[in-house]
């Protein structure tokens, strides 16, 4: 961790937030991509002199071995710009991918994937999610992979493979113990890109946009796609568990990110209505029915930060075990605080609330999906009601 304390680590984060990662953001919305890439790795550069690298690693791979709580934090700064965890080196799916590799990988792994994907040299995606069975339940999958004469042959097809366009190697679960229970037939197998198995069928569009880079979503297909027998992370028959162990502290980073795009849209709704005039004598920011919508967003904003960093200190002092009902409360109650807020603020915007001249659209269109990925609310929401009922029996 760096010498300055975490108050001064979060204030120079945030300055470099908003005096360099923002002002990008025109060329990101109008997918002006090289030239965004070239000013972001300059950031990068910028970042890692200054010992910011990698806050959700451990420092013997380059990161800042922080708490959950203090990731949280600084999930919340970077959150407030779609270009801010990437600029840090702590986007997704990376984040999550590297912290899975650095539990459970061996060491071949670990120096061949691991090290220059933590560096920030290449990027990764995560290949669970398929087609034609239920993303909520990944005991449904049917990918395969069996071990022929010392490799792994993958067969299957997933989409909602999150920064595949451009990855260098992706994490697949696939089926590798048919007949073994549920939670055991799967496993986790490392597969590089640029395997003659492995295609790229298409960047899929959300809401008329494809994007690109990390900021994608692919479908992709593997066909007689075969790797080495020791590209398997972990044990195998284990890739349920380390699913569910990877998509732990990945819902910490995405509620406080929510938190930070939530701050953000607030911030520019506040300022918006105050200038908007709207008489000769008045602005939007006079009428009460934009007053509501303040109140609302500021409540809710801070009441899923209180639930959140209760949550990350529970995890800090006792693990993830002791948060299980928290985490699934968190999940669904930082995601519909986020569309709450991103709606009233493209709302009291109008118009330009709408258009890509602003940031508000692309956070209304892409994270509408924050109901719905690592788990719907529906799913939580009853699991967590199924738990909590135990006790009354």
């Amino acid at each position: 961790m760096p010498k300055q304390s975490f108050s001064q680590m979060l204030t120079d984060i945030d300055t470099i937030i908003k005096q360099q990662v923002i002002p990008l953001e025109p060329l990101f919305l109008s997918q002006q991509w090289e030239q965004l890439y070239q000013q972001m790795d300059q950031i990068r550069l910028q970042v890692k002199a200054q010992g910011l690298w990698a806050p959700n690693l451990p420092d013997s791979v380059g990161g800042m071995s922080l708490s959950i709580r203090q990731l949280g934090q600084i999930s919340e700064v970077t959150g407030q710009s779609p270009l801010g965890h990437y600029c840090f080196g702590c986007q997704a799916p990376d984040a999550g991918n590297a912290e899975l590799l650095h539990m459970y990988a061996n060491e071949y792994i670990k120096t061949n994937f691991l090290l220059p994907l933590a560096q920030g040299e290449i990027r990764s995606c995560f290949a669970m999610t398929e087609p034609h069975t239920a993303g909520s339940n990944p005991t449904l999958l049917d990918t395969s992979a069996e071990l022929i004469d010392g490799q792994w042959v993958i067969n299957g097809r997933k989409w909602f493979t999150t920064a595949a366009d451009g990855a260098n190697f992706t994490i697949v679960m696939a089926v590798t113990d048919p007949d073994a229970p549920k939670h055991l037939r799967a496993s986790m197998i490392i597969v590089p890109l640029d395997n003659p198995g492995y295609q790229n069928l298409r960047n899929i569009p959300v809401m008329g946009h494809s994007g690109s880079g990390y900021y994608s979503h692919s479908e992709i297909e593997f066909k007689n796609c075969k790797v080495p027998a020791n590209h398997l992370i972990g044990e195998q028959g284990q890739g349920f568990k380390m699913a569910q162990q990877r998509l732990g502290p990945g819902r910490i980073h995405h509620c406080m990110r929510w938190i930070g795009i939530a701050n953000r849209c607030f911030d520019l709704m506040c300022q918006h209505v105050l200038q908007r005039q709207i008489t000769p004598t008045s602005t939007l920011a006079d009428q009460p029915v934009i007053q509501t919508k303040i109140a609302e967003s500021y409540a809710a904003i801070n009441a899923s930060r209180c639930l959140v960093m209760e949550t990350a200190k529970i995890i800090d002092e006792q693990g993830f075990d002791a948060a299980k009902h928290h985490i699934s409360m968190i999940k669904f109650e930082a995601a519909n605080m986020l569309q709450l807020v991103v709606n009233h603020a493209l709302q009291s915007m109008g118009a330009l609330g709408m258009t890509d001249d602003s940031i508000i659209a692309f956070f209304y269109r892409e994270e509408r999906a924050a109901r719905i990925y690592d788990g719907p609310d529906e799913v939580h929401k009853l699991s967590l009601a199924k738990s909590l009922l135990k006790k009354y029996l």
